[in-house]
């Protein structure tokens, strides 16, 4: 690649706050913050996903613990129902106030299950398992009338309590091996418990009828094989304090007693009679139930709490990332202001400086040099101090002096320079106009004594050129700051007068016609300068316009203050130059960075300012289409004589 093509790639786009210091160190300081809030944000959210997970799980086990109770009322229901079909009318009662227990054991676990705090999938999965316990409520109608067969009806109700505890089956949680443990424990004490509740239900209605019919003793075979399973499943996971709990519920009196009811139904395989009273079977195994529900309870209990633990760690831990994450970006903060601050405030304070000096410093120091006498040594006043003791702004700092001192020096030639010209123009006006006056006064005398008319006409012609010499010479006094002009007159002038005085000092006065110039009078003291700027005025006028056209003089009142107008019909101003033209005239711009062309206009302003007057240049107001320019004068009313005054007078 040459070095015109790396030239000619074009330029990337400036990053936002690029273009300030404090949005430079904000980016700078942006990019390592970014990248360890983007490692904190992963931690938070690996936090967050604990926190929810242990959140999810504590729920979970909440309603495992309802589905329980849910299930324990179904079970104690299945139970006497069975019995109620097995011919033991006595647990009429029983059964209608077990249904009423169940319902609203159901209407409990239906409000746990509506606040979803145990995930969707799993809440999905209970809301479906429950359709089988809402189909039992027509099965209650067949009982009631009669028409249900004991063993579908403990088939039914068992497959509304094993769907229920499946959907409640707890997964095992992400991450934490003792938790899934002991949701496993939970979850196979559940079935150990529904096992020795089928047991209970299904012997309860054999005992009624007296022996096993059909597949009965099977089914009571398979139950306790399943119920000795779920208990091994249990051991396994289970902690020790929780196989002691379940050892105990089986070491009871109530216990033993049923075990020897189990043991009586064994001999009855061959379908003799069993004659087990329905009611101490129940009340026996009754009582082991509850004791595994206890079990159950306390378990459960376990597990809620470990979960409780883990959630609180979790939230701790959540609190702590975002505790940092708010920690990194406040320090982020406070280090992107400090450095900024660091950096912007000295920069500031030199800022401040130099502003300072570029506005009062150095016009300050310009005019004592310019008023100060030759030989006087004038040095810039002490700089204030940085505040910051780095050395680049130190280096900096003396650097602005350095530039502070070189202006000022820059500035005392130049103003050196000035003064010397302005004395070198004052000096050559004034040796020019006693010249001139000597010349004039030596001119007048020869006029006085020629009588040869075309010698006298030629003198004539010599005396205007001198008048007109002497003008410039007034013009260089002018520029030079001189105030007062060598020729003044006693008394009041006539506007007419003054006109026609000035109209003598231009080349081709020929061309100049007074059309209108009301009575007006000017006090001496004015005149002369006036008449300088209405020389000027028309001398322009004449320069910038046809030799066939005439410049045109006017004058009128206006009120106390007196107007006049020079109009020429010549090749007219542009906008831009009549707004730098009557800038000038106001004031507003110095000669010394003008061309040499425009020195009239700056003559004419100082004249203006000296006489109090306003000048203006407009556009010629024409009908016949010409353009050209008009200058407009406007004297104030303590130049002139008042009306009134000059009425009297005239009277």
């Amino acid at each position: 690649m040459t070095r015109n093509q790396r030239h000619r790639l074009p330029h990337l786009p400036a990053l936002p706050g690029w273009g300030t210091i404090r949005g430079r160190v904000a980016i700078v300081l942006a990019v390592p913050t970014c990248l360890l809030l983007v490692v904190t944000g992963l931690g938070v959210a690996d936090r967050a996903a604990d926190w929810s997970a242990a959140r999810e799980s504590a729920g979970h086990v909440e309603l495992v613990l309802k589905s329980q109770d849910l299930v324990r009322e179904l079970q104690r229901e299945r139970g006497l129902t069975n019995g109620l079909l097995g011919g033991a009318d006595e647990y009429r009662d029983d059964v209608d106030a077990q249904r009423t227990r169940t319902d609203t054991a159901r209407s409990e676990f239906d409000a746990l299950l509506a606040a979803g705090d145990a995930g969707a999938d799993t809440g999905h999965a209970v809301r479906k398992a429950l359709t089988p316990v809402t189909a039992l409520t027509s099965l209650r109608g067949q009982v009631d009338d009669g028409t249900a067969r004991r063993a579908p009806t403990l088939t039914a109700y068992t497959k509304a309590i094993e769907a229920l505890i499946s959907a409640a089956a707890a997964e095992p949680d992400r991450g934490d091996r003792a938790l899934a443990d002991s949701l496993g424990a939970l979850e196979a004490l559940a079935r150990a418990t529904e096992a020795v509740a089928l047991e209970r239900g299904s012997l309860n209605g054999v005992f009624a009828a007296g022996r096993f019919k059909g597949r009965e003793f099977l089914d009571f075979t398979e139950v306790r094989a399943d119920r000795l399973a779920s208990l091994r499943q249990y051991a396994e996971l289970a902690t020790p304090a929780q196989e002691s709990a379940l050892s105990s519920a089986f070491d009871t009196p109530e216990a033993r007693r049923a075990t020897g009811y189990e043991k009586q139904a064994e001999g009855g395989a061959d379908g003799s009679e069993l004659t087990v009273a329905p009611a101490q079977w129940w009340s026996s195994m009754t009582a082991l139930v509850d004791r595994l529900h206890g079990v159950q309870q306390q378990t459960g209990s376990d597990v809620r709490s470990h979960a409780d633990r883990l959630g609180d760690e979790a939230t701790a831990e959540l609190g702590g990332f975002i505790g940092l994450g708010v920690l990194i970006l406040a320090v982020a903060t406070a280090l992107a202001l400090l450095s900024a601050r660091s950096i912007t405030r000295p920069l500031g304070a030199l800022a401040d400086e130099a502003d300072a000096v570029a506005r009062t410093g150095l016009p300050a120091a310009v005019a004592r040099i310019q008023e100060a006498e030759a030989g006087d040594e004038l040095l810039p006043e002490p700089a204030r101090e940085v505040p910051d003791g780095a050395r680049e702004f130190i280096q900096l700092a003396a650097a602005l002096r350095n530039v502070e001192h070189t202006a000022i020096g820059l500035a005392a030639e130049q103003a050196v320079l000035r003064r010397n010209s302005s004395e070198s123009l004052a000096s050559l006006g004034r040796r020019n106009q006693v010249l001139l006056s000597r010349q004039l006064g030596l001119i007048t005398t020869l006029e006085s004594q020629e009588v040869d008319p075309d010698a006298l006409g030629e003198l004539f012609e010599l005396d205007h050129l001198a008048t007109r010499m002497r003008r410039n010479a007034e013009s260089l006094l002018v520029l030079a700051g001189e105030e007062s002009p060598p020729r003044t007159w006693a008394g009041l002038v006539t506007a007419s007068e003054v006109v026609q005085s000035a109209i003598a000092e231009v080349e081709q006065y020929q061309r100049v016609a007074v059309v209108d110039v009301q009575d007006g009078r000017i006090r001496g003291r004015a005149v002369a300068e006036l008449s300088h700027l209405l020389a000027e005025l028309i001398e322009n006028a004449l320069i910038f316009s046809p030799p066939s056209r005439p410049v045109e003089v006017y004058g009128w009142r206006d009120g106390g203050e007196y107007c006049i107008a020079v109009v020429d019909r010549g090749t007219g101003m542009s906008t831009e130059d009549l707004a730098r033209s009557n800038a000038r005239l106001a004031g507003r711009e110095s000669f010394l960075v003008a061309p040499s062309r425009y020195l009239g206009h700056y003559v004419v302003g100082t004249l203006a300012a000296r006489l109090g007057a306003q000048v203006e240049l407009r556009p010629t107001q024409g009908q016949d289409g010409a353009c050209g320019v008009t200058a407009y004068i406007a004297l104030p009313s303590s130049l002139v004589e008042a009306p009134e005054i000059q009425a009297m007078t005239t009277i």
